[in-house]
């Protein structure tokens, strides 16, 4: 699917978004393996989601969908009789793997040709250490994975990559090990499931940046309601924020300070935001962003501790850059050459066809920023954040833009083009 767009009047309104990708997940795989049920309410239904979904229902748990969201009845897992298919989904094969590690079956789990070439190995050899049994092509690096369930044991981990999938897969296999573990981050990564290990009534504690979880915890089901998607919000932020003569509120959006790394980096750049109702809900802090165009954002180094916090907004980022006043310049991002794409690299190459002044370099990038976008002809190299980072661009581009391979978007947020539609931005789809 392609689409054309010219630039829009303005984006104005008031919109609440999909439930969080990110906690939609774990409030899955808690749900699953907790006592008794878990209702879930606003959950995403993106394409990354629901593979969560699948793979557990495969695993024997009984999900069903109500009018008023989900209702998943917890129990011990099940040899599943076919492969479980991770879809496009990094999340799902890492946290679910982390689980099956420590339960006595055999199990494989493969995906789509993207996820099939993401590294593999960051948890395969904590896991290994664990006592897990878990092989993956290429020397196990990539998947197809295949875990033999053993008996585990806790384990005291330094990670080598600032990756909250890789922790969360740690601290969901320490809940079927013998002891404890005591992962240790390089720095702050999201904590959506040390967040939700509590609210199911879990343990875990954490000093600095260690995190101390005691194995064989029994959790008990709850009640979540997941609000708005921070990542996908930020796509709204960007477009009130670039388009003129736009004010924008998005209700009921999360807030977690693990998340919001994006807010900080729109505020030194010069953006005009507030933040309004703040609350907390199912152990998350959650409140309203009212967001107002800004006239002339400036150009701001981003610096390598920040990049874990921001690491799915950075190709946004780039646009931001595009047509800021100076130099936007990304160091410390080499983790995004092993996402959906390389998206340093896919980044670069589809905004230099708009116009912009874009320096590819190794771990990020460097922009010097124009006076305006040119209209032409881009792709979406099948990545959701690159084809919704390059609409966005669209909307500040003279002319019209054709955006090429567009339903890659479904993968995180199928409601993508209906909520902008909502606020006044027109696509013509060919």
């Amino acid at each position: 699917m392609n689409t054309f767009i010219k630039k829009p009047e303005k984006i104005s309104g008031k919109v609440q978004l999909p439930g969080d990708k990110s906690i939609t997940h774990r409030s899955l795989i808690f749900g699953s393996i907790a006592e008794g049920k878990t209702h879930i309410f606003n959950y995403s239904k993106g394409k990354d989601c629901l593979s969560t979904l699948n793979c557990l229902r495969n695993l024997g748990v009984e999900i069903n969908e109500k009018d008023d969201g989900l209702i998943i009845d917890g129990c011990p897992f099940k040899e599943p009789e076919d492969i479980l298919d991770c879809g496009n989904s990094g999340t799902t094969i890492r946290l679910i793997s982390g689980i099956l590690a420590g339960n006595p079956f055999y199990s494989v789990l493969t995906g789509d040709s993207s996820l099939r070439k993401r590294p593999m190995d960051r948890i395969i050899k904590p896991l290994t250490m664990m006592g897990g049994e878990i092989y993956g092509r290429d020397n196990n690096r990539y998947p197809p994975l295949t875990i033999i369930g053993n008996k585990l044991k806790g384990i005291k981990y330094k990670m080598e990559v600032a990756s909250a999938q890789v922790k969360s897969c740690l601290i969901l296999a320490t809940l079927f090990a013998d002891g404890e573990s005591i992962i240790e981050e390089p720095c702050q990564t999201r904590d959506h499931t040390e967040r939700m290990l509590k609210y199911f009534d879990g343990e875990i504690e954490k000093i600095e940046n260690k995190i101390i979880v005691k194995g064989h915890q029994r959790l008990k089901g709850k009640e979540v309601y997941i609000p708005g998607d921070f990542s996908s919000a930020c796509y709204f932020i960007a477009g009130a924020t670039l388009v003129p003569d736009s004010e924008l509120i998005i209700e009921n959006v999360s807030l977690n300070p693990t998340r919001t790394g994006f807010l900080n980096v729109l505020e030194r750049m010069g953006g005009n935001f507030e933040i309004l109702k703040e609350k907390e809900i199912s152990g998350e802090p959650v409140g309203d962003i009212k967001i107002e165009y800004t006239e002339r954002l400036k150009g701001i180094e981003i610096l390598p501790e920040e990049v874990p916090n921001i690491i799915d907004e950075i190709p946004l980022v780039a646009v931001l850059g595009s047509i800021a006043e100076g130099k936007t310049i990304v160091k410390g991002a080499k983790e995004l050459r092993v996402k959906e794409s390389d998206r340093i690299k896919s980044i670069s190459t589809e905004l230099k066809k708009l116009g912009a002044k874009i320096e590819e370099k190794e771990d990020g990038f460097i922009i010097e920023g124009v006076k305006k976008l040119k209209g032409a002809k881009v792709n979406s190299w099948n990545d959701h954040r690159i084809a919704m980072s390059l609409i966005i661009a669209s909307f500040i581009a003279e002319g019209q833009t054709l955006i090429e391979n567009c339903e890659c978007v479904d993968i995180s947020f199928p409601e993508f083009f209906d909520k902008f539609k909502f606020l006044g931005v027109n696509f013509d789809f060919i």
